[in-house]
């Protein structure tokens, strides 16, 4: 029997393939290490979405090196830049990460048995739908890692899913480079499909969509929101990331949608839905971005008011056609990224205050600091629960959690023991004035 370490960064997507990692070296009779410097192997899952991450990436791949005697590193880091880690001088094995298990085996090839348990993290399991995307954006490094989307079935993706459930899970993540384009590759948009059949598995657990490009998504977000207007099962949440509020800016990223589709979507779930949650991204300082295209990013964050935003300075990545254009000082990227970064706190504190004095079925989903643990909502809003112990209230429990107060970007709530509720009674919605 042999020991593993396993670091993860960057998404959803990588933690879930790590999970399945774990899971064939486990079966293959590994088993967890208290840290490196005891692990047979380690493994470093690594992002390079951006420069800083690169970097952060080599550094800990130098550090790992060093506490362990062998080191493999996969994930999308090393196989857009594989090359990066040997230029460094990094002893370690570059791998997908589908050949991690059979390396870190001495070359037996794992088969995971059919009983075999998910690996979850607490109550969460992580599903990965598919691997890849449909798009070419001009900024993307990541693209060279995944590739073109490769769509499992539904019926192989609802097994897993099932498998998660029976293990424990009470949150389902379901993943991908772009969640939206689910079954592109084989000729149809199999997403509404897909999640409708996750809903129906037996058990009481909550399924959260990952990421889908506007592009991705626009074309069946009608039928898409049906599906999550018919299944309590589904947070009410969608990650869209739009990038920018200029058209003109969306075309040199070569983006699949235009601000017009974006809004679509966004009004869509605004008409059917009494309450959910908008998350999308903005890269801010793109080559050939204006400070007139600045603006319109600015007002399209202000009008559709989203409850999660990312906010991403540009960064060049190698081998992009974006890396070729002349770029923008970091003072401008600075100047910009300070100015949305604040515009973003004041509409994401303006939706949490809107939650004060509402009450909302929540799912305790992990552990906080304290004796504090984290809720969700039934739009996946953060709600914070302290002095659980003394509250009775665990990972995994389900409860309805009256909201005292926030701190800008989560709530914190009380239980509430009031079974007189109605459970017809829907809260009033946070974007009601969007």
């Amino acid at each position: 029997m042999a020991t593993y370490h396993i670091e993860t960064y960057g998404c959803s997507s990588n933690r879930g393939e790590s999970r399945e990692i774990e899971r064939a070296l486990r079966d293959g009779g590994h088993r967890p290490a208290d840290g490196p410097e005891d692990a047979d192997v380690a493994i470093l899952n690594t992002c390079t979405v951006v420069e800083k991450t690169e970097r952060n990436m080599l550094r800990r791949a130098e550090e790992l090196a060093e506490e362990t005697a062998d080191l493999v590193v996969t994930g999308c880091m090393a196989l857009a830049q594989g090359e990066q880690f040997r230029d460094a001088g990094i002893d370690a094995e570059i791998l997908h990460w589908d050949e991690v298990p059979t390396y870190a085996l001495n070359g037996e090839c794992p088969t995971v048995t059919p009983d075999a348990e998910p690996v979850l993290s607490g109550v969460v399991g992580i599903l990965p739908i598919a691997r890849g995307c449909m798009s070419n954006c001009s900024y993307c490094i990541t693209k060279f890692a995944t590739g073109r989307v490769d769509s499992p079935s539904v019926a192989e993706n609802v097994e897993k899913a099932r498998a998660l459930v029976h293990a424990g899970a009470k949150e389902i993540r379901v993943t991908g480079q772009d969640t939206g384009v689910y079954g592109w590759d084989n000729g149809d948009r199999k997403l509404p499909e897909l999640l409708d059949r996750i809903c129906d598995i037996d058990g009481e657990f909550r399924v959260r969509l990952g990421m889908a490009n506007p592009g991705g998504i626009h074309g069946i977000h009608e039928e898409l929101v049906d599906v999550f207007a018919r299944n309590e099962e589904l947070y009410n949440f969608i990650h869209a990331p739009v990038q920018s509020g200029s058209d003109d800016v969306l075309a040199d990223m070569r983006r699949q949608h235009r601000v017009d589709k974006f809004r679509e979507v966004v009004a869509t779930f605004d008409d059917r839905l009494d309450h959910w949650t908008l998350s999308t991204d903005f890269i801010v300082g793109f080559p050939t971005e204006t400070e007139a295209d600045h603006e319109r990013s600015m007002e399209l964050l202000a009008e559709v008011r989203p409850e999660k935003i990312n906010v991403t300075r540009f960064s060049k990545r190698p081998g992009t056609d974006a890396a070729d254009m002349k770029g923008l000082g970091g003072t401008i990227k600075k100047e910009r990224s300070k100015a949305m970064s604040e515009l973003k706190m004041d509409v994401v504190g303006e939706a949490y205050e809107a939650m004060v004095g509402e009450t909302f079925e929540a799912l305790v989903v992990e552990e906080g600091t304290g004796d504090s643990v984290k809720c969700r909502d039934g739009a996946y809003r953060q709600i914070i629960v302290r002095k659980a112990t003394e509250r009775g209230v665990a990972v995994g429990d389900f409860l309805k959690v009256t909201v005292t107060g926030h701190n800008t970007v989560y709530a914190f709530g009380e239980p509430v023991d009031d079974e007189s509720l109605a459970e017809d009674e829907p809260a009033e919605s946070v974007r009601s004035s969007a």
